[in-house]
């Protein structure tokens, strides 16, 4: 029993720790959960950099039924644990989106189960929706890191099939919520990114509106004259910004307001969710955008053909499994293991050019630059014999010498690619009419 105000109240031996945002979804789970689980809440508010006052929304936790609240600061941890080691593995889902709410998932729930642990609590629980990635982001890191604790996602339960019902439940239970019909977006942002779902934007054809945008501004509206950051990096890691050394949060912090005030950053897009649908999403990731530019940059000069090429397999695997939930897993371990291995050389500068809405590397060095003037050059040179190239040509051009040969032996006719090639000239000579 405990004594609130004079007032004996029963605590139920059920504990549920809820990832809480203050949003419209976790805010209605409160009662609701209170109300079909007869449980005791614990609410866990994360700090990634949404830039929100969590106090408030803590104090809102509790005022409508939760009965402890948890304000982490998981700001460090989630630029140097999460952001770093995707920029360095070079990740980006389906060849654009840079994964901001994806790496931020892991984390929350990450702090969420040490919090549960710590209560004795019997269940997790959290606001994704049914059709989303974000539900298979959290308990798959339930999975891994606590698996005999009970999972609670309202969405999957309730009868609230869409946010207007949401919204209805939210007036009906006393709840105060900052969504409303005229704004209905879902939005999620922490330190990364910024994205935007849901309301006009669920028709692709419907361009994103002009007061959409919150981090970034417009081409048309961004400085009409450029600018040029430069990024310090040592081993992969970002470090500096314009020489001067910053911690994991304020370089980040401080290339988002360059970025934003450029417009650079901007992406909209109809990705493949993993639970198989296609979903469109609008997106503004300003500083990641710039940190992208200038480590492929650096990469150029500093990481040889073969492991560059192959390096790109990885950071498509990588931003696969980061997107599916799967950073808790070996494989992104082990991949962590080749990405830090071949950033050994990865240290220097580059000068990055940030201009209405693009981000362009200008410049970039390294003491372990891969590229020499010497070679490069087409002037004269003692190191490259341009001749030497011929006896090159002739071995790399080899397997095609020999099918070429083999086949007139064969045939007594042309190679198989010119036959081909004179097959589909004179069939587009008769279809065109050409006699």
């Amino acid at each position: 029993m405990q004594t609130s105000k004079g007032v004996l109240v029963k605590m139920s031996s059920k504990k549920v720790v809820l990832a809480y945002s203050g949003g419209l979804d976790t805010s209605c789970a409160i009662p609701w959960l209170k109300e079909n689980y007869d449980c005791e809440v614990i609410a866990v508010l994360a700090d990634v950099g949404q830039g929100e006052d969590l106090e408030q929304a803590s104090a809102k936790a509790r005022a409508i039924g939760a009965s402890k609240t948890y304000v982490e600061d998981l700001r460090t941890e989630f630029v140097r644990d999460y952001v770093f080691p995707a920029l360095r593995a070079g990740a980006k889902y389906e060849g654009k989106y840079l994964l901001g709410t994806s790496l931020a998932r892991p984390l929350i729930a990450k702090r969420q189960v040490e919090i549960a642990l710590d209560e004795g609590a019997t269940s997790l629980s959290h606001g994704c929706t049914g059709k989303g990635n974000d539900q298979v982001r959290f308990e798959l890191t339930y999975q891994a890191l606590a698996p005999e604790l009970e999972v609670i996602a309202p969405w999957r339960i309730w009868n609230i099939r869409s946010r207007e019902d949401a919204l209805a439940y939210a007036a009906a239970h006393g709840v105060p919520v900052s969504q409303s019909k005229e704004n209905i977006y879902s939005r999620d942002q922490n330190l990364l990114h910024l994205s935007h779902e849901g309301g006009v934007l669920e028709d692709p054809w419907t361009p994103p509106p002009t007061n959409l945008y919150q981090l970034t501004a417009s081409a048309e509206s961004a400085p009409g004259a450029p600018e040029i950051v430069e990024i310090g990096f040592k081993r992969g890691i970002p470090f500096s910004v314009d020489g001067t050394a910053l911690s994991p949060v304020a370089l980040l912090e401080k290339l988002n307001e360059a970025g934003g005030k450029h417009g650079v950053g901007r992406l909209d897009i109809v990705e493949n969710r993993l639970v198989g649908m296609k979903s469109r999403g609008v997106y503004e990731t300003p500083g990641g955008s710039i940190l992208h530019e200038a480590h492929e940059a650096l990469e150029s000069i500093t990481l040889d053909r073969a492991t560059s090429h192959f390096k790109t397999i990885i950071a498509s695997r990588y931003a696969d499994l980061v997107y599916d939930g799967q950073w808790f897993s070996p494989l992104r371990e082990a991949l962590d293991s080749f990405v830090d291995t071949t950033q050994d050389t990865v240290t220097g500068e580059v000068l990055v050019q940030i201009y209405k809405g693009t981000a362009s590397a200008v410049g970039r060095r390294s003491p372990f630059s891969l590229y020499s003037e010497q070679f490069a050059t087409f002037g004269e040179d003692e190191v490259y014999r341009q001749s030497d190239a011929e006896g090159f040509i002739r071995l790399f051009g080899l397997p095609q010498r020999i099918r070429h040969l083999t086949h007139k032996a064969n045939h007594g006719k042309l190679s198989p690619m010119l036959e081909k090639w004179q097959e589909k000239a004179s069939l587009e000579k008769v279809g065109s009419g050409v006699s």
